[in-house]
């Protein structure tokens, strides 16, 4: 891909991430919603889902790109999309109790796990294929491991505990959708 051509598409992803930031900015100034509760993001917080935003399409485009085949741009996407999320929900909510959950910081092995694996295995399919039914593995290990150290009482497991657990399927099965396909890119035969 030419100069030209990948610097009109990371301006696109700006644009892109500008318009997203719209969403909150005017759910934002409407105020605060029904008794009090609301939409209130601070300027760190849009600097913040900007950056992870824009790094996340560059990451994309630096990445998939790479690849002739559609199949390898859409694992990346789905696996990239689906670390997105885990970082946006744990960040805004947590997934066990609250945001301020000590045990949401565990969290971070997923994200530990993926870089470093995607680094080692040099974003190659097979072992990108590797990397996300690990991190799939890490993220189950992580309610078991809270709830090895934390009861959920002493946590207050806000879905509580079944539903900690069907939320961390949920990312799992995001992350095993990805290895598979990126499984299949290493295929010889995949089509493009």
């Amino acid at each position: 891909m030419n100069i030209q051509k990948r610097t009109r598409r990371l301006i696109v992803w700006a644009v892109v991430v500008l318009l997203l930031l719209l969403i909150p900015l005017v759910l934002t100034l409407l105020g605060s919603g029904v008794d009090g509760d609301g939409w209130h993001w601070t300027l760190s917080d849009f600097v913040l889902m900007g950056v992870v935003l824009l790094s996340a399409g560059f990451a994309y485009e630096l990445i998939a790109r790479r690849s002739e085949k559609t199949v390898y741009r859409v694992a990346f996407g789905v696996g990239l999309g689906g670390a997105f999320l885990l970082f946006w929900v744990n960040g805004a909510v947590g997934i066990i109790g609250n945001e301020d959950n000590g045990a949401n910081l565990m969290y971070g092995a997923v994200f530990v796990v993926g870089l470093v694996g995607s680094l080692l295995a040099r974003f190659k399919p097979r072992g990108m294929a590797r990397t996300l039914f690990i991190a799939a593995i890490v993220q189950m290990l992580v309610p078991v491991t809270a709830l090895l150290i934390w009861s959920p009482q002493d946590t207050s497991w806000a879905p509580g505990v079944l539903g900690v657990f069907a939320l961390n399927s949920f990312f799992a099965a995001v992350f095993l959708v990805s290895a598979l396909l990126f499984r299949q890119a290493n295929d010889s035969r995949t089509v493009q």
